[in-house]
């Protein structure tokens, strides 16, 4: 597998480190990187990946949509437009419906479509150096875009999303701790290390859990009820009963080993 916009290494056999790769323009994202996106999701699909983490190249995450294509937007009709915008949405978006979860190192700012990307990713740890904004008011746009509407009040609540989408101010590393936009904040050169400690944790778990995990939380922070929580919690312990996996841990608990799993 090879992108143009972004190199993509094995720190370990079943974790994945996507470095987007245009540092001249803060890893701003082209059309080209949405389509590399959807097509890194369609491979990784195909691979035994347990974590998929993202930073960026140089000193910033991505700056957001690429100034030079961001010109073309108004000369496209209304059709083409909506046809574009909804691929662009999916190929950010897509990050989150990937079965194994998605770790985000935010080394420096993230603006625009590149703060939508890592609040897309499952959980955020930030360098001193990161900052966050939702640019796109600033530029004539809604603040509203590839799904930052949905995921950013659910990190942070309704009313601090909502004066960050309104003001498009930057939200510096320890404020984005403060108010749960991130997990955790560390220095810039222990960034990707601490970003792989956490992948390989996640990794040793059984990849069904891991897996079941992530849905169901995804699922449950819009659940109508407390029962429907429930239903979908029971449905997937059922399901892990199954496995030969949870069988594997329950003997390695015993034995006091560490688990093999599998991932069935």
């Amino acid at each position: 597998m090879s992108y143009r916009t972004f190199d993509l290494t094995w720190p370990s056999p079943q974790v994945a480190l996507a470095t987007l790769d245009r540092p001249d323009r803060l890893n701003a994202i082209t059309f080209e990187m949405f389509d590399e996106f959807a097509q890194l999701q369609a491979d990784l699909a195909d691979r035994d990946v347990r974590v998929l983490v993202m930073t960026g190249a140089g000193r910033a995450f991505s700056a957001g949509l690429d100034l030079d294509e961001a010109a073309l937007l108004s000369s496209m009709s209304a059709a083409e437009m909506l046809r574009r915008q909804t691929g662009w949405s999916r190929a950010i978006a897509g990050f989150a419906d990937l079965p194994f979860p998605v770790l985000a190192a935010v080394n420096g700012a993230a603006a625009g479509a590149g703060m939508a990307l890592a609040l897309m990713a499952d959980i955020r740890v930030a360098a001193t150096t990161a900052r966050f904004n939702a640019a796109f008011v600033r530029i004539g746009l809604s603040g509203g875009d590839c799904g930052t509407s949905w995921t950013l009040p659910r990190l942070v609540g309704l009313s601090r999303a909502t004066e960050i989408l309104l003001t498009g101010r930057f939200v510096e590393a320890e404020e984005a701790r403060d108010i749960g936009l991130v997990t955790e904040v560390v220095e810039p050169e222990a960034l990707v290390h601490r970003a792989l400690e956490i992948a390989a944790v996640i990794a040793g778990n059984s990849p069904v859990g891991v897996a079941l995990t992530k849905q169901v939380v995804r699922a449950n922070v819009d659940a109508p009820s407390l029962q429907a929580a429930l239903e979908v919690e029971d449905r997937n312990q059922v399901i892990a009963t199954r496995t030969a996996d949870m069988v594997e841990a329950l003997t390695a608990f015993r034995e006091k080993r560490p688990p093999t799993f599998v991932g069935n």
